[in-house]
């Protein structure tokens, strides 16, 4: 199966934490396949967030105008409940109540993630931070946005994560928000199926992240460059290849079936068929299989 160009042509879609990444990615495919996307995050041309990154959501909406979808930047903290309400309520003025798609890819967590010491000698409040700005966003941001969904009964929630099986990730607090993420939409699930309306969690493979990009020392253009430093690295995955899978999902009548499961660009590929934006597929488990397995044991089972 693979999804029209213009397959969300009419459809509402809220990309939370679209700034950057995996988020921007979704965000400028979904605005690809006609959705009229509402791009938000707390780094904008008004002032940058506490990441001090330079990227913005009206970057965003650039791109997303530029790959010929409609955008709405809205600069919001999805840790703040009265910034989401007031979101959300716009989003019903202006769009006569509809909301089609809901990404919670809020993150930000990377620079307070310790990869270094056991839980016992990390910094507590670093830790609960980032668990505050990992999951937390995530509640607030579906516990004002689902009435919408619900009120029509149908829709499509997409909770962004690293990783669809129980394997430990290498830091307590980032494991634990990326499992959290997971469970999160196996609970949306269990609550919206009896409303038609689908929750998945997602993860990419190894994600060319504007950050990943930079401590390469490459950019898009000339990514491979970074397989010198990282053979692994040539088996990594732009941001679009993450907004394709999703943007498929948006379009599959049949996405009840996947309801309540953690998915990935590696298995969703075979399915819909889309590529990067470079025309491959990337397979990131096949490779971890292949050269990481025996070194770090397999990735098991999805959950």
């Amino acid at each position: 199966m693979t999804n029209d160009a213009r397959s969300l042509l009419g459809k509402v879609a809220l990309v939370a934490g679209g700034t950057r990444g995996g988020g921007r990615g979704i965000a400028t495919e979904l605005g690809a396949a006609g959705a009229t996307v509402y791009v938000t995050g707390r780094s904008s041309t008004s002032g940058r967030s506490d990441l001090d990154r330079p990227e913005t959501i009206e970057e965003t909406a650039e791109r997303i105008t530029a790959a010929g979808g409609t955008a709405i930047p809205v600069r919001t903290d999805h840790s703040r409940p009265d910034e989401v309400r007031v979101l959300v309520d716009r989003i019903a003025a202006e769009q006569s109540g509809r909301l089609d798609i809901l990404v919670n890819s809020v993150w930000g967590g990377d620079p307070l993630t310790d990869w270094e010491h056991p839980l016992w000698e990390q910094d507590l409040d670093t830790g609960l931070r980032l668990l505050r700005q990992a999951v937390e966003t995530h509640v607030i941001t579906s516990r004002y946005a689902l009435p919408l969904m619900v009120a029509r009964k149908s829709g499509l929630v997409v909770e962004v994560t690293d990783g669809n099986t129980a394997r430990y990730r290498g830091s307590l607090f980032y494991d634990l928000a990326k499992s959290a993420v997971i469970r999160l939409a196996v609970a949306q699930a269990a609550e919206l199926k009896a409303h038609d309306i689908a929750a998945v969690a997602i993860t990419p493979g190894f994600l060319r992240s504007e950050a990943m990009l930079e401590g390469f020392g490459v950019t898009e253009s000339n990514w491979r460059d970074g397989a010198a430093k990282d053979p692994h690295f040539a088996h990594s995955e732009s941001p679009a290849y993450l907004g394709r899978a999703v943007a498929s999902l948006a379009a599959d009548p049949d996405i009840m079936a996947k309801t309540g499961r953690a998915l990935a660009t590696w298995g969703l590929y075979k399915e819909y068929g889309f590529t990067d934006a470079d025309g491959a597929q990337p397979d990131w488990l096949a490779h971890w299989d292949q050269a990481l397995e025996e070194e770090y044991g397999p990735l098991g089972d999805p959950l």
